[in-house]
C-alpha cells in the first residue's frame, strides 16, 4: 500500500467551512495530478465540482447521519455501460487499490476536525462504487477513519 506524502497534499477550505464546522454535511473532494502526483483536498459544504475532470477519478466524501450514528460516506464513479464492463472492472480495481491512500489523505488533511470530534474517528466509512453494472454498483465498508491516521 502506498502511503501519503504530506508535502504532496494540498488542503483548501471553502468559504463558510472551518476546521470544526460544519459536522453534518461536511464534504470532501479529493483530486490528483497525474503529472506531479500531488493530491488536492477541498473541504466544504458542497462538492468542489469545478475540480472534477472527464476521467472521473476523484473521491468524494461526506459526513451524514446513519440512524443514530454518524458515518463517512465515500463515492467513486466506476463507470457506465458505454465504457464497457471490462473498463468498469478495471476502474473498480484501481479504486480499491488507491482508496487507502485517499482515505489517509482525507484523514490527514482534516486532522484538526478529527481532534475536535474524536468520536468521528470511530465512525464507519461506507464506500459506494457507482456503476451501471449491478454487480459493481455496491457499497462496501472500509473500516473507520482512525485506521487511516
Amino acid at each position: 500500500m502506498k502511503h501519503l506524502s504530506i508535502d504532496r497534499l494540498h488542503t483548501q477550505f471553502a468559504a463558510g467551512t472551518t476546521h470544526t464546522f460544519p459536522l453534518i454535511g461536511r464534504m470532501y473532494t479529493l483530486t490528483h495530478s497525474d503529472a506531479t502526483g500531488d493530491l488536492y483536498l477541498a473541504i466544504g459544504r458542497s462538492f468542489a465540482t469545478t475540480r472534477l475532470n472527464a476521467m472521473r477519478d476523484e473521491v468524494l466524501g461526506e459526513w451524514k447521519q446513519a440512524g443514530q450514528h454518524l458515518a463517512l460516506f465515500i463515492y467513486v464513479f466506476v463507470g457506465s455501460k458505454q465504457m464497457g464492463k471490462e473498463e468498469n472492472i478495471r476502474r473498480k480495481q484501481v479504486f480499491e487499490q488507491e482508496l487507502p491512500l485517499a482515505l489517509e489523505a482525507i484523514r490527514y488533511g482534516d486532522r484538526h476536525f478529527f481532534r475536535h470530534f474524536p468520536s468521528c474517528d470511530g465512525s464507519p466509512i461506507l464506500v459506494h462504487f457507482t456503476s451501471e453494472y449491478p454487480e459493481l454498483n455496491r457499497t462496501e465498508t472500509y473500516g473507520i477513519p482512525y485506521m487511516y491516521r
